[in-house]
């Protein structure tokens, strides 16, 4: 990477990178799922405090809890293309090219996969039919998810 290049253009290493499959696709997703109820819970605490003991259900604290959840995973995905669970799960999220994925990118994917999750999970079971295994979120963002290589043991 050049000096003074955006990161978030920075160029993953797609060496033995292949589609990641739906069980292991959903296994990141519960991983996280857990991270982000912890997060929730602190935010909700905060704001009950905030809200003198009363739980606080206004739709400016939602939106606050909704961006968040996107800071969280938006900026996750856009440094290293990976959070903690898809970590665990050797997954990374990268453009074609094989880079991280833009903040907008990041965005779009954010957003359809919620609605692919309202959708009774629809948009991450459609990787099943795509001939590049790409789930609605993939295929709105222009991205992929990819299973990384076991790490060499020497």
């Amino acid at each position: 990477m050049a000096r003074g290049a955006p990161h978030s253009r920075r160029r993953l290493d797609p060496q033995g990178a292949r589609p990641a499959g739906l069980m292991r696709r959903l296994g990141g997703v519960v991983y996280d799922a857990f991270l982000v109820m912890a997060l929730l819970i602190v935010l909700g605490f905060i704001g009950v405090a905030v809200n003198g003991g009363e739980a606080n259900q206004s739709p400016l604290f939602r939106s606050l809890l909704l961006v968040a959840m996107f800071a969280f995973f938006g900026g996750c995905w856009s440094r290293s293309g990976m959070t903690l669970g898809m970590q665990a799960w050797r997954l990374r999220i990268e453009t074609p090219q094989g880079h991280v994925p833009t903040l907008q990118q990041c965005l779009i994917r954010f957003v359809v996969a919620g609605l692919s999750l309202g959708a009774c999970g629809l948009g991450y079971v459609w990787q099943l039919w795509d001939p590049e295994q790409r789930s609605w979120q993939d295929i709105a963002s222009g991205t992929r998810v990819v299973v990384l290589p076991k790490p060499r043991r020497e």
